[in-house]
């Protein structure tokens, strides 16, 4: 037997499975190393599957013959074709699963404990922020927006803005045209739906819910542009996908740019772990004393 086909034979031997594109440990070593160099996610090898299937799509598009050629296309920075090519993997890797007013318990406490002193404030000439980071579809920012219009009829003629970003540019396209399905707006409440308008067989977010909102494309990871504080901000089901030191970093960087009597809500499977933050309730939570 030739070494070289003892080397194929050891190759093949150690694919994850003989599908239609070999997939090595190292193949999936290093997509993973991409996935959290460039946004924090880290991927288990229990993930295997979910890669493959995923990423086998891209292979195919692209023409390609194997996850080899994949990873050193998508590992030259210097290609512009690989720059691109590496957004589209983060897409694909990344998980958009969402709904209006998902974890109802947290909008009760944005409105009941929260709303009142900032609709105050708005009221009496103030600037009040919000921030949806990961934001997805955009379910979740537009309602947070129908729950400040609920109480604040005219919040966008104040000076009232909620900022909504993702990793995933083609999330926050979609976000931006606030076109919904029937299905997709039945969890909205009833009193709230005055706020859309009916367009074909779907729904419309009106002018005033969309005025509220500014629509970014945004890596928590990487420096954050904006230069003010928040007093809401939703994080839900994001920290889920990092590491340890990871979520740390983040709790630390959202406390930096939380205002002193402002709320962070994050989803019901995660904690905070930083000092900083105290509970306010079920998976909300405040600032704490200072940091010394």
């Amino acid at each position: 037997m030739t070494a070289a086909l003892r080397a194929e034979q050891v190759e093949a031997s150690e694919s994850f499975s003989p599908g239609e594109y070999r997939f090595t440990p190292k193949d999936f070593a290093r997509i993973a190393a991409f996935l959290y160099e460039d946004s924090g996610i880290y991927l288990p090898e229990s993930k295997v599957a979910l890669v493959y299937s995923r990423l086998a799509k891209r292979l195919r598009a692209l023409g390609l013959e194997s996850f080899h050629q994949y990873c050193a296309l998508v590992g030259d920075r210097e290609d512009p074709a690989g720059v691109q090519e590496r957004r589209q993997m983060l897409a694909a890797l990344t998980t958009n699963v969402t709904r209006f007013f998902r974890e109802p318990h947290h909008f009760d406490n944005l409105s009941t404990q929260v709303l009142p002193d900032l609709v105050r404030l708005a009221k009496a000439g103030g600037r009040v922020r919000l921030w949806s980071a990961g934001c997805s579809s955009g379910q979740e920012p537009y309602s947070m927006a129908l729950v400040v219009l609920s109480q604040l009829p005219e919040a966008a003629d104040l000076d009232v803005r909620i900022l909504a970003s993702d990793i995933d540019p083609i999330m926050v396209g979609q976000a931006r045209e606030g076109l919904y399905s029937e299905e997709a707006v039945s969890a909205i409440p009833q009193e709230l739906r005055r706020w859309l308008v009916r367009e074909g067989g779907a729904w419309r977010m009106a002018d005033q819910v969309r005025r509220l909102i500014a629509f970014r494309e945004l890596n928590l990871m990487e420096p954050w542009p904006m230069k003010g504080r928040f007093h809401v901000i939703f994080c839900r089901n994001v920290a889920i996908y990092f590491d340890d030191p990871t979520q740390a970093r983040l709790w630390d960087r959202f406390a930096d740019v939380l205002e002193p009597s402002g709320r962070l809500y994050i989803g019901h499977s995660e904690r905070v772990s930083s000092p900083r933050f105290e509970s306010d309730g079920l998976t909300a939570y405040r600032l704490g004393s200072p940091r010394k």
